[in-house]
C-alpha cells in the first residue's frame, strides 16, 4: 500500500499500480532479506548513476522477466533462482536505461 500511495502522489502514470507496487515490494524484501546479489546490484546501479528509486526498478524488471520465464514453465537449473540472479550480475544502468526507451 505504501508503494502504492508512493506512486500516486508523485503523480506517477502506471498501467497497473498494483503490479507496480507489488514488484517494489518484492524487491525491497529481498533487499531486507540481505541476499547478496540483489544487495550488490543495488549498489552497483547506484554506482552508475542511477537513484535508489530507479535502481530497484531496474532490478525489477529483470524479476518480472525471471517470473514471466517460471509462469512459463521455461526449463531451469536445479536452482530456479539462478537465472535471475545471473541476470542481475551482469544488468549495467546503461543497458536498464537504454531498454526503459
Amino acid at each position: 500500500m505504501l508503494v502504492e500511495q508512493y506512486h500516486k502522489k508523485a503523480r506517477v502514470a502506471l498501467p497497473n499500480r498494483v503490479l507496480h507496487a507489488t514488484m517494489h515490494a518484492v524487491v525491497e524484501n529481498q533487499l531486507a532479506e540481505g541476499i547478496p546479489v540483489i544487495q550488490e546490484a543495488l549498489s552497483r546501479l547506484m554506482s552508475e548513476g542511477l537513484d535508489r528509486h530507479d535502481a530497484v526498478h531496474a532490478i525489477a524488471s529483470v524479476l518480472a522477466e525471471h517470473t514471466w520465464r517460471l509462469l512459463r514453465n521455461e526449463p531451469v537449473s536445479s536452482d530456479p533462482h539462478e537465472r535471475y540472479f545471473q541476470a542481475l550480475r551482469v544488468l549495467t544502468a546503461k543497458q536498464w536505461l537504454h531498454s526503459a526507451k
